[in-house]
């Protein structure tokens, strides 16, 4: 069953899949990027345990079409063939580069409030890591600083000495699988 995500001002509702552990994130390619509805299964090992979130963010390498019109308002279908035709997106900066040349820095930033390029734990540059929740440019100059990361749980267990929490649960969402 799918439940419907936590709505707020600026963000319409969507309908997610259901809530997975870590493990399970780390293990399939997220879709979206998180919401505060937290999952109660957590996954059992020695990491810090981090309950999965629901997700409200389309992952830009992922998304569909129907899925880009739904959710930002006044969104063009010529923009959906912008945004699917610089598929896959490796960082933040490369989306707001090729983005930029058809809309204003604005714009780019409005939509970067329903979108989101999935983070490599090891490879991501730091505006991309910017993305996660809590994290600034001092936090992701000291998580690219610590790598290499031997697994998303790993990189998570470092992100919860930096940030709460919750940031920590939510950020699980925006990881690439390894």
């Amino acid at each position: 069953t799918t439940a419907p995500a936590v709505e707020s001002a600026t963000e319409p509702a969507t309908v997610t899949e259901p809530t997975a552990t870590v493990v399970e994130q780390a293990t399939e390619a997220p879709t979206e990027a998180p919401t505060e509805e937290a999952a109660t299964e957590t996954p059992a090992s020695d990491t810090p345990v981090v309950a999965a979130v629901a997700n409200t963010k389309l992952n830009l390498n992922t998304v569909t079409a129907n899925e880009l019109t739904s959710t930002i308002p006044g969104f063009s279908s010529r923009m959906v063939r912008e945004f699917q035709e610089y598929r896959p997106y490796i960082s933040i900066q490369q989306f707001r580069r090729e983005i930029g040349k058809y809309v204003d820095d604005a714009t780019v930033a409005g939509y970067e409030q329903y979108v989101y390029v999935p983070v490599d734990v090891n490879e991501s540059d730091a505006a991309t890591l910017q993305q996660l929740p809590g994290v600034d440019d001092a936090i992701a100059a000291e998580l690219i600083a610590g790598r290499p990361y031997d697994s998303n749980e790993a990189f998570l267990a470092q992100l919860a000495q930096l940030v709460t929490a919750d940031d920590v649960a939510a950020a699980a969402g925006y990881l690439q699988a390894q």
